[in-house]
């Protein structure tokens, strides 16, 4: 008897079935994705298209942002490599209809619609809500670095980005005056395309020069106005302020400053002990189901100026999704220490639990403990065993939010360029983080209903 193997004819014509609904178990993610978009309000998206239907057919925008959520939410987000997943992966092929947008259509879409993708993610808080996924009465706030889309290498000073512009605007002279000569008053080509293109290296480094030369201006203006402050406060009091007076501004700070030519907008930030990221400092608000309830990309390495800004954003979201429940405590860790913007949060009913001294015993404190109202409030809650536990809560609730995101779908960068562009970007991660966790909560909720065999009832 010869031997019994299943057939293997890759000559077949159909090797799919002929339903793209037979492509895919009906819990997968793609169609849910689906589903989602079906419930998401998309006129930003095709009012942004002629109504007359002149012009060459575009792809369909629901198809569009359906495609990019999935991309997204399983960490693809190279136009490139979802124009190849439209190809080789039937998840793609399925949500793209077997339609096959090129990288550039896709690479096109993301820019002209990042603003509606980034609306989507009110939208699909909107859905957890829905779902029963959000409470807010205890809420974790944390920031993490993330890297942009530039080289540490494209970090220029001052002196050198001055220097550059200076040599080509006299590289671009020479061709203006060489080409007089040849052509005279004839029609010529009166710049290379490098030296004429508004969008070249040229222009960036003029953008980057003109910033540093603001931002110099306005630590002189700090300067001058902090002076100021001290000699009316002084006649006013009849004495001398006490305190380290301000510092003046170095006369070489201005060449010392530095930007990174490729994306000026990025920063070269660093975290205690850890490595150096040419980029941004994203901020999330979560739940305790580890929804994200605000996203926000900062330019400062620095978190303390970030409470209050971060929980009134929670809490616009928060209206804009229609969820009424009004946040109750707020968990963060010692960075985010400041006075005046736990009084400024408290004020709106919200408490606040921010380590006011290093907990830590065995790690060497570099820093005196901060002092205050808020501080001893705060220890005095912290020296409680209820304290400590309920402190605990802000890494279950934030941190694995940032892992998730960062080591399993590998978004550790930037696409985009420029500060709107990768905030609107950080706002689509993090509605595809919301989008894969009501999608788990259906599938574990459904396993739940699931019967269970007898011999496990007991």
């Amino acid at each position: 008897m010869p031997q019994n193997f299943l057939s293997c004819d890759r000559e077949q014509e159909l090797l799919l079935p002929p339903s793209l609904r037979e492509w895919l178990p009906q819990d997968h993610l793609a169609w849910f994705v689906l589903d989602a978009v079906e419930e998401i309000d998309l006129s930003a998206f095709y009012g942004a298209y002629r109504k007359d239907g002149w012009g060459r057919a575009a792809f369909e925008p629901a198809m569009m942002v359906a495609l990019l959520l999935y991309a997204y939410a399983v960490g693809e987000r190279s136009s490139r490599g979802i124009e190849r997943c439209c190809r080789e992966d039937v998840a793609f092929r399925v949500i793209a209809a077997n339609r096959l947008p090129d990288h550039a259509t896709i690479a096109r879409f993301r820019a002209r619609h990042e603003q509606a993708l980034a609306a989507t993610f009110t939208q699909v808080l909107a859905l957890c809500a829905r779902a029963g996924l959000v409470s807010v009465g205890l809420v974790a706030l944390d920031g993490s670095l993330l890297s942009g889309s530039a080289s540490p290498a494209a970090t220029r000073t001052y002196a050198s980005i001055r220097e550059e512009v200076e040599a080509m605007l006299d590289q671009a002279a020479q061709a203006d005056a060489a080409e007089d000569e040849q052509f005279g008053e004839a029609r010529g080509d009166e710049l290379p395309a490098a030296l004429a293109d508004r969008g070249s290296r040229r222009e960036r480094l003029r953008r980057c020069r003109e910033e540093l030369e603001r931002e110099e201006a306005g630590a002189q203006a700090s300067y001058r106005a902090n002076l100021a402050w001290r000699a009316e406060w002084e006649a006013e009091h009849g004495r001398k302020l006490t305190g380290r007076k301000p510092t003046p501004p170095d006369p070489e700070s201005l060449a010392k400053r530095r930007m990174n030519t490729t994306d000026p907008d990025t920063r070269m930030m660093k975290r205690i002990g850890g490595r150096s990221v040419q980029g941004y400092n994203v901020q999330v608000v979560a739940s305790p189901k580890q929804i994200i309830l605000a996203a926000q990309v900062a330019q400062s390495v620095n978190d303390s100026n970030q409470l209050a800004p971060m929980i009134t954003r929670a809490a616009g979201e928060l209206v804009r999704a229609g969820i009424e429940e009004p946040i109750g405590t707020v968990l963060a860790d010692g960075g985010y220490w400041n006075t005046s913007q736990i009084r400024e949060v408290r004020a709106r009913q919200i408490d606040v639990l921010i380590p006011a001294k290093n907990r830590k015993r065995s790690k060497p404190r570099t820093l005196g403990p901060r002092q205050g109202e808020e501080a001893d409030r705060i220890e005095a809650i912290l020296d409680t065993p209820e304290g400590q536990a309920l402190y605990r809560r802000r890494q279950q609730i934030v941190e694995p939010v940032f892992a998730n995101t960062k080591y399993l779908r590998r978004i550790d960068r930037f696409q985009r360029r420029g500060l709107r562009a990768c905030q609107a970007e950080w706002k689509l991660i993090a509605a595809t983080h919301n989008l894969l966790k009501l999608w788990r909560a259906g599938l574990a909720g459904a396993e739940a209903a699931r019967p269970k065999p007898l011999a496990l009832i007991s």
